[in-house]
């Protein structure tokens, strides 16, 4: 497929979420089949209450999710550790050697949901990244400072300034995920950082940017954080996941609260996207004349960047005629969780594919 070539049918490796929120229980029970369905693996978050901090933790959040997963569906947590200022080097160390661990979080205290056990201190956490630079595993970071005095708007930018840039020449041999950029300056960092630092960009950072958020009213379903920016961040993370760069990669930080938790005083931040990730994406490369990167951005810059093979199954992209008629939101609990809503009509629908 040519970028100048006009396709509405064409066939991609099946993709992959880098970045997801499964959360626990009924949650947990409610949200995975949207993942499920339409992703071979995810890199599963470990912020839970408690948060995921030991291999012990993770092993059995692993078995939760498998327990949770419907009949006939074929998917891989890929499963990771919160970072805290103990975290064990050799318990590290182990969880990776036993092939259950594939990243550690980066949670700056306070930084966003269930980020409360997150470090403060960054040098305290450094014979960590030594250890997880020997044993070769990635360090997911959410970039953002939390500093009262800081703009929410300017977080990631000071972030990068302060912590990731110090971080990145410290430890040069360490595999870094500037996790969910949402700026041109993360963009740039990415760019000229070589090719130990990779980013995953999130489906809805693709599609709104912060006038989404305020403008008519406040929409409390596009808030996440880190929030939405100004439309020339918008284009630059456009321009780079539709380039084909193979260290941009999608990760949808799809991360579902219950409605009663985003429509109050002091709402949720998180946005629920995987249930129409994939259609969204397929109109967003379209748009962008950039439909041949497609399968770049979600199935293979990813697998690559984490040493894994790509999967082999395929599925089959093609355009209707009409608009999809999708669900709006799921139940979760007893309570509704929304869908993320793009604001267009979707037109792209896909299936499995023969090899």
């Amino acid at each position: 497929m040519s970028p100048a070539e006009k396709t509405t049918d064409f066939i991609v490796r099946r993709p992959d979420d880098w970045h997801l929120h499964l959360r626990d229980g009924e949650m947990l029970k409610a949200v995975l089949p949207h993942s499920s369905a339409h992703f071979g693996r995810a890199i599963i978050m470990p912020n839970l209450v408690p948060p995921v901090v030991t291999v012990a933790n993770a092993k059995a959040y692993r078995a939760r999710i498998l327990a949770a997963m419907p009949a006939g569906h074929s998917f891989e947590p890929l499963m990771t550790l919160y970072l805290t200022e103990s975290t064990d080097p050799a318990d590290v160390k182990a969880g990776v050697k036993s092939g259950l661990i594939k990243a550690l979080k980066l949670y700056p205290a306070g930084a966003t949901t269930n980020s409360d056990s997150g470090v403060r201190n960054i040098e305290a956490i450094y014979p960590v990244l030594e250890k997880m630079a020997e044993v070769d595993v990635p360090l997911l970071v959410h970039g953002e400072v939390t500093d009262a005095d800081i703009d929410i708007f300017d977080r990631e930018a000071v972030f990068i300034e302060r912590v990731l840039s110090p971080i990145r020449e410290r430890f040069a041999d360490l595999r870094i995920v500037m996790e969910h950029v949402t700026t041109e300056d993360g963009v740039d960092f990415v760019k000229g950082a070589g090719a130990r630092t990779a980013a995953t960009i999130t489906t809805h950072h693709l599609i709104i940017n912060r006038n989404a958020i305020l403008v008519g009213g406040i929409k409390p379903h596009y808030y996440c954080l880190p929030v939405a920016k100004r439309e020339k961040h918008r284009l630059a993370l456009r321009a780079a996941a539709t380039s084909g760069h193979a260290r941009f990669f999608l990760g949808t930080d799809s991360a579902p609260h219950a409605k009663s938790a985003k429509e109050c005083a002091c709402g949720c931040a998180g946005v629920f996207n995987a249930a129409n990730t994939v259609n969204c994406l397929a109109h967003v490369f379209e748009q962008e004349g950039a439909l041949d990167k497609l399968e770049a951005f979600m199935s293979l810059n990813g697998p690559a960047f984490y040493g894994l093979p790509a999967n082999e199954e395929r599925i089959r992209l093609f355009k209707g005629d009409a608009p999809l008629v999708l669900d709006d939101k799921i139940t979760a609990g007893g309570d509704d969780v929304v869908i993320f809503d793009p604001g267009f009509p979707l037109f792209w629908r896909y299936e499995t594919a023969n090899a």
